[in-house]
């Protein structure tokens, strides 16, 4: 399905929830709208369905206005972070809901997608059980398999993955990857993980209070995010941001430190001018390689998570916050230096727009490490 907003917002009293955008979902991939808490992803989606009709603009879906059209009236298909399941059916019937509703298929082909769409998401054992007698994750799994059952044009998922634990997560996420490979749908899928929308690829939105910041394909939003909140949206750990100014041979940051990068040449000329250089945890290293800035500090913090380490070191650019892959243990305190090359640095104006992004192959090889 081709899904067009055009200048759609929603009010709720004197609230705007949404502020006007203009969004075209591209067919048959999926679209990861990224954004934390209250950005409007549920709001937005809300709309998208047709569970609610927008404070102005139109939505089409395939050319067709559908503003307003209820939801039961279009085929569209929905995963919410509650899994909500039918608790008087077997799996297998809550599986089927949806397919004998469109009465198009026999029993046996029903059936047949069924078991099709349990082995898949591995909930075979359980077809014949009610959904109270499921886990959390095989409920979710469930309703996973019902909204797949549908192959509506348009899915919808809302954050489905968030009540789940954290390796049923990383497998369920795999499995969904597969399952929209095969584009049969145009899926939206909100999350408030940066992780997640990596790991899904395909196009990311991001938003944030209400604004869409930036839509295109997942690495490049990644990669050249178009302004400091996009690249606040789009970064976990959140990007280390050091105030700097523009100076004749560079960039210089505070306490001296300089580094040697060319701005554009409308930045050169204006003298003195207040530019954000933002760093990703992943690009701060604890290994010197030749041409880096050297950055001495010391330890204030030090945590594991899966298998990267991050470490929060006190330096004369401010605090920083470095990503170091495997397991590394520091001690609070101890003397630690931090090394950063120039070709991994984002440059931001004084607005907070995009001046400079590290070129592709440096950021190619921060993504490799953090994978």
């Amino acid at each position: 399905m081709e899904l067009m907003l055009k200048g759609i917002e929603q009010r709720w009293g004197a609230a705007t929830h949404l502020y006007s955008m203009d969004l075209a979902l591209v067919p048959r991939a999926v679209t990861v709208l990224l954004g934390a808490t209250q950005a409007g992803k549920t709001t937005l989606m809300r709309v998208m369905a047709g569970l609610d009709a927008p404070s102005a603009g139109r939505v089409l879906a395939d050319g067709r206005d559908v503003t307003g059209v209820p939801v039961r009236e279009r085929n569209v298909s929905m995963v919410y972070q509650q899994f909500i399941n039918y608790p008087s059916m077997t799996v297998a019937d809550n599986i089927a809901s949806p397919l004998k509703l469109q009465g198009a298929l026999d029993r046996a082909a029903i059936a047949a997608r069924v078991d099709e769409l349990a082995r898949r998401l591995h909930i075979e054992p359980f077809l014949q059980r009610l959904p109270a007698e499921l886990s959390g994750g095989q409920q979710q799994r469930v309703a996973l398999a019902r909204a797949l059952a549908k192959k509506a044009p348009l899915m919808l998922l809302d954050e489905p993955l968030v009540n789940l634990d954290y390796k049923l997560r990383e497998e369920l996420r795999e499995e969904l990857s597969a399952l929209f490979a095969s584009g049969e749908s145009t899926v939206v899928y909100a999350t408030t993980e940066p992780t997640e929308a990596l790991l899904l690829g395909g196009y990311t939105a991001v938003m944030d209070a209400g604004e869409l910041l930036q839509y295109g394909p997942t690495a490049e939003v990644f990669h050249r995010p178009r302004s400091m909140r996009v690249a606040r949206a789009f970064s976990d750990p959140p990007m280390n941001l050091v105030e700097a100014q523009a100076a004749a041979d560079g960039i210089a940051l505070p306490a001296g430190q300089k580094l040697a990068l060319a701005l554009p040449p409308a930045q050169r000329t204006t003298g003195f001018q207040a530019l954000t250089v933002g760093l990703r945890a992943s690009a701060l290293r604890v290994q010197e390689r030749p041409g880096d800035l050297r950055l001495p500090g010391q330890v204030e913090l030090a945590e594991i998570s899966g298998s990267d380490s991050f470490v929060h070191v006190s330096t004369p650019i401010g605090e920083l916050v470095a990503q170091l892959p495997g397991v590394h243990s520091f001690t609070i305190g101890a003397p630690l230096t931090l090394y950063l090359s120039a070709a991994q640095v984002y440059v931001f104006d004084a607005r907070g727009d995009l001046l400079i992004a590290p070129a592709a192959h440096a950021n190619a090889h921060a993504h490799a490490n953090h994978h």
